[in-house]
């Protein structure tokens, strides 16, 4: 595999943030943040999904001293160390992140998802001063949440459990590891927590539930929100797997941007722990009741059918953020309808279509 980095600007010297998976959604949205308050960054990313090469041409178009790049994957351990090397600290976004794929390919998955955070992980471990690290994880480590019960009420599950119901699931869930995308991420989990135990190498492990948000460009395997929102926009057929009842908490990108950098700005306090990342039980939503939302922001009729669950697929995944918000110092997250609105917009915009102005706020 062989890198290549862009010319402009140059970094050396500079100690970039470095980004893997930098060009990709939440990725793209972090560089910007950091950009625009002067910090160079280095975005790493193999550019293997569709949309990915607008979003970083979209950056360094924005910020053109500021952003640099480095075309390789996490298999390339030579590149990834190289990047490294010299990054003040290090946001590991870029993965393997569809369970259909882990499952028609687990030896691939697990090269880049466990392989690669080892190659990252080692590369800090050499380095004098290892730079801290913020790793992107998922609520799939917790597994299916097959021990809990359900009942439906309406479009959407609950649980039985009113603790759960109230505050959802928490960190000291015990973690069970479904589908090889589920250990191939879990692995990365413990290991990325454990190069702080053994290794005082300064980690934080954020486990995101479904992120939503401008410059996301979903499909059926992964960014359900925003796939969802273009096949309506497109006129398309939309396909939902299980009932559509099944329950997400949703996080608005910006909000997911901002706990982001709240870990990495108090890595000294929080090193070596994993915190729960998601809209919480204000944000927890059925898929019905988006497909509803989304109907009435494109103002027309829906296409959507139904196929047989997935596997692994929670009927119900709440975060219990409450670790999160009180260790990083975060505010109340983005209403969903509101956030949602806001891609409708993007989404809209991007492919120069209109949404139903009855639907949208002035």
């Amino acid at each position: 595999m062989t890198a290549h980095i862009t010319p402009p600007p140059a970094i050396a010297g500079r100690r970039p943030v470095l980004i893997t998976g930098g060009a990709g959604f939440i990725g793209s949205n972090l560089a910007d943040a950091l950009a625009a308050e002067g910090r160079d960054v280095l975005v790493y990313d193999a550019l293997l999904r569709p949309g990915v090469e607008a979003n970083l041409a979209w950056l360094k178009e924005r910020h053109p001293q500021r952003i640099s790049a480095v075309t390789a994957d996490l298999r390339d351990a030579g590149s990834l160390a190289a990047a490294a090397a010299e990054a003040s600290s290090v946001f590991h976004l870029a993965a393997q992140v569809a369970v259909t794929t882990s499952l028609t390919d687990p030896a691939a998955d697990f090269a880049v998802n466990l392989g690669g955070t080892l190659s990252l992980l080692e590369a800090l471990r050499r380095r004098p001063d290892p730079a801290p690290l913020v790793f992107a994880s998922t609520n799939k480590v917790y597994g299916d949440l097959a021990d809990l019960t359900f009942r439906r009420v309406g479009d959407a599950y609950a649980p039985e459990d009113p603790a759960i119901l109230a505050h959802g699931v928490g960190e000291d869930r015990p973690l069970d590891f479904h589908t090889p995308y589920g250990c191939s991420k879990g692995g990365a989990d413990q290991y990325v927590l454990d190069y702080a135990r053994s290794f005082g190498v300064p980690t934080c492990v954020l486990r995101m539930s479904c992120i939503y948000g401008p410059r996301q460009m979903g499909t059926e395997d992964q960014g359900w929100v925003a796939h969802f929102l273009i096949r309506a926009l497109e006129r398309e057929r939309i396909t939902v797997y299980g009932d559509g009842c099944q329950v997400r908490d949703v996080l608005d990108v910006g909000d997911a941007v901002a706990t982001y950098r709240a870990a990495l700005a108090r890595i000294g306090q929080v090193k070596g722990r994993a915190y729960n990342l998601g809209g919480g039980p204000a944000n927890a939503v059925s898929l019905r009741r988006v497909l509803a939302a989304i109907e009435g922001l494109v103002g027309h009729p829906l296409d959507v059918g139904f196929e047989e669950w997935r596997a692994g697929d929670q009927r119900y995944y709440v975060s219990d953020t409450r670790r999160a918000a009180a260790d990083l110092g975060l505010g109340a997250p983005l209403p969903w309808h509101r956030g949602l609105t806001r891609l409708a917009e993007w989404l809209a915009e991007s492919r120069g279509l209109r949404l139903n102005p009855r639907a949208v706020p002035a």
